[in-house]
């Protein structure tokens, strides 16, 4: 999508006005759809649909050895697919540099165990952990991934089923793990500390959340700030704007607000799924 000049100048003027072009104010995010257990063979999973944006995550559990330094903790790791499908931009290698960015960003947001207690993942100190494989696909991309992104892995996580072990037995340096053969028999994960990303996008002098594409064209800059239990773990800049000191504090105390009332809203309604059925909030 390229936007003519006097396009831009409509969508800056609707923004300072707190009028953007689809009737939102500044700080609303469009419909949202979120779908839980979508992939059968996954451990937890969750699909999310926020107006044209369409992220798939699948969390996977297996065995593995603890990092030397972290005996006691288990481990996460995240995978970003940037369908071709998703965008025009995706094709061929487009998407490399866009799904590193976001596989790092959650990374980084989920280094602390305030985000997720890793310690509950050990399975045996320094011999033996589960280690969870946090699969991303981008279906389609119509502007505010990280948001969107930072959603669907919270909503994957809290659905997510871990096995319980029935037996350890040791020989030597071998460990052999036996489970509870009954499926239903998992511990859930604890996410409540799952961190939120809110993006708070530059156009003028005001910031907005949930840009769409249109308005991520019009933006000097964006800052994507992520959120764990009201605290910031990380922030992110990206485009090449930059922001005046006072107008970076105030976006960060803007994306904590959000954050927090995203949380609240998602928790609700993750609560309220029921098998099989999807369920829209923020209309």
């Amino acid at each position: 999508m390229n936007l003519s000049d006097g396009e831009k100048t409509f969508i800056l003027h609707g923004v300072e006005m707190n009028f953007r072009v689809d009737g939102r104010e500044r700080e609303d995010y469009r419909p949202m759809e979120l779908e839980l257990d979508v992939v059968s063979h996954a451990f937890g999973s969750a699909r999310l649909r926020l107006a044209n944006t369409d992220v798939l995550v699948a969390v996977k559990i297996e065995v593995d050895t603890p990092f030397p330094e972290r005996p006691m903790e288990g481990k996460i790791e995240f995978f970003v697919d940037c369908s071709a499908n998703a965008t025009p931009n995706f094709e061929g290698r487009g998407g490399e540099d866009l799904a590193i960015e976001l596989s790092n960003c959650l990374a980084s947001a989920y280094s602390s165990n305030e985000a997720l207690d890793l310690t509950k993942l050990c399975i045996m100190k320094g011999k033996k952990c589960w280690k969870l494989y946090v699969d991303i696909l981008l279906l389609e991309v119509g502007g505010n991934l990280y948001d969107a992104v930072s959603i669907a892995v919270k909503s994957a996580l809290w659905s997510t089923q871990v096995p319980k072990i029935k037996a350890l037995n040791v020989d030597g340096s071998n460990v052999d793990i036996q489970v509870l053969d009954d499926i239903h028999s998992c511990t859930k994960l604890d996410t409540p500390g799952a961190p939120l990303m809110v993006t708070l996008c530059k156009i003028g002098e005001k910031c907005v959340v949930d840009p769409d594409v249109a308005e991520e064209q019009c933006s000097s800059g964006a800052v994507v700030v992520s959120v764990s239990k009201g605290n910031i773990s990380t922030i992110l800049q990206t485009g090449t704007g930059s922001f005046h000191p006072d107008t970076l504090k105030d976006c960060l105390k803007l994306g904590v607000n959000i954050a927090e009332k995203l949380e609240t809203v998602l928790l609700k309604t993750l609560n309220e799924i029921q098998p099989n059925q999807d369920i829209g909030f923020l209309k």
